[in-house]
């Protein structure tokens, strides 16, 4: 197949941060083409945002069912081939169920859903329908993230006995939803949101990492949920104890009241023989402890780190010493669901192994995690099952 691979979006338009994130990602191999989109539930906005990226006007529609209902109508070498949704969480479940239905493969911004049962009734429709679904966790994408995660897996560290993972930031640390900013204002209602705020916003981050790097899965949590700014619905910081299968123990804490916190994403993971620190805001270098050595600091883009982890150094897109960041993650990410979308199109046999990329089964481990913190703080602090 000598083209390619046609994109869609719903949501998106205008002034909304994530949707050009995703555009940008999605544009960096040179592999996907946005040709169509649903980028508001104002038809007016949404014939804006087409007009903005220079699509043609018979391709942006006023609503994701009408591009649904044309997009199929389409022959296969004009519809597009996968949609990306950059909705609010309530409408990711109702979007990415009718365009799976309809045939359309799909990348979701997480959370995926809004609830757990939702979740699971979207894992079913993904195996029903044999087709891909990608969660842009983008964070999995860094290539120190993946050196991480193979480190691990080559028994590096010996049997994991500890998980740290953090991700304080303090931009709502102010009552931004009462003075009509937008990404708070849904991202504090629980019509829109889902039953939590900080946890489900970037909690489910910090989860999703640390199970991607050790390739352990949360068994409890004993979870304290607080909303601390006065009149908010949902909670804006949680923190988490955390029982791991095989032992393993951790603590997770998740914030957006941590005045002067930008981005900080962060994790350490604590074996028998070593230990693993990584940091989101200087994402080119993994430290790596071991008892009585001098630390190990790789760093992004230099040959032993693709010699370790042929994974990390197939996400390395730049020479050493030049920053790479988040665009480059969520374009990985991109990159391997691209990869798999594609093998689908050409009717090619393909191994999901080869694919690194979130899936289906990855949300619902998150809203699974989401809502045990949720009880398990309703429940003042108790341990509830994952």
């Amino acid at each position: 197949m000598n083209r390619k691979l046609r994109m869609g979006m719903v949501g998106g338009g205008p002034d909304a941060f994530i949707g050009e994130v995703h555009r940008k990602a999605a544009r960096m191999d040179g592999d996907i083409e946005l040709i169509a989109g649903a980028f508001s539930s104002d038809a007016a906005k949404s014939r804006q945002a087409g007009a903005t990226l220079c699509l043609d006007p018979a391709r942006v529609y006023p609503s994701y069912a009408r591009m649904i209902e044309e997009e199929r109508r389409l022959g296969p070498d004009k519809r597009i081939d996968f949609v990306t949704i950059v909705t609010p969480n309530h409408l990711h479940f109702p979007i990415a169920r009718d365009f799976l239905k309809a045939g359309f493969h799909v990348i979701v911004d997480k959370p995926m859903t809004l609830d757990a049962r939702e979740a699971i009734e979207l894992q079913t429709i993904v195996r029903e329908t044999g087709l891909v679904l990608a969660l842009t966790h983008n964070y999995t994408g860094y290539p120190m993230v993946k050196l991480a995660r193979d480190i691990v897996r080559q028994d590096d560290l010996g049997k994991i006995r500890k998980i740290v993972v953090q991700y304080p930031q303090g931009w709502l640390s102010l009552p931004l939803e009462q003075e009509g900013v937008k990404q708070a204002q849904w991202r504090t209602d629980p019509k829109r949101q889902g039953p939590s705020g900080c946890i489900q916003d970037i909690g489910s981050h910090a989860e999703n990492l640390a199970e991607y790097i050790t390739g352990l899965q949360i068994k409890e949590v004993c979870a304290d949920l607080t909303s601390f700014v006065e009149g908010r619905q949902l909670d804006d910081d949680g923190n988490c104890l955390v029982r791991f299968e095989g032992g393993a123990k951790g603590i997770l804490f998740a914030s957006q009241v941590s005045v002067a916190h930008e981005n900080d994403l962060a994790i350490w993971v604590h074996g028998e023989k070593g230990s693993l620190e990584w940091h989101q805001e200087n994402p080119n270098y993994l430290y790596e402890y071991r008892i009585d050595e001098p630390v190990r600091t790789w760093r992004r883009g230099n040959g032993c780190v693709a010699a370790k982890s042929p994974a990390a150094g197939k996400a390395t897109r730049i020479p050493f010493g030049h920053p790479e960041g988040f665009i480059e993650a969520f374009a990985n990410v991109y990159l391997n669901a691209a990869a798999a979308i594609r093998a689908h199109v050409e009717r090619k046999e393909w191994d999901p192994a080869e694919h690194d990329y979130p899936t289906v089964d990855d949300g619902v481990r998150g809203m699974r995690f989401i809502e045990a913190a949720v009880e398990s703080s309703r429940q003042g602090a108790t341990w509830v099952s994952v």
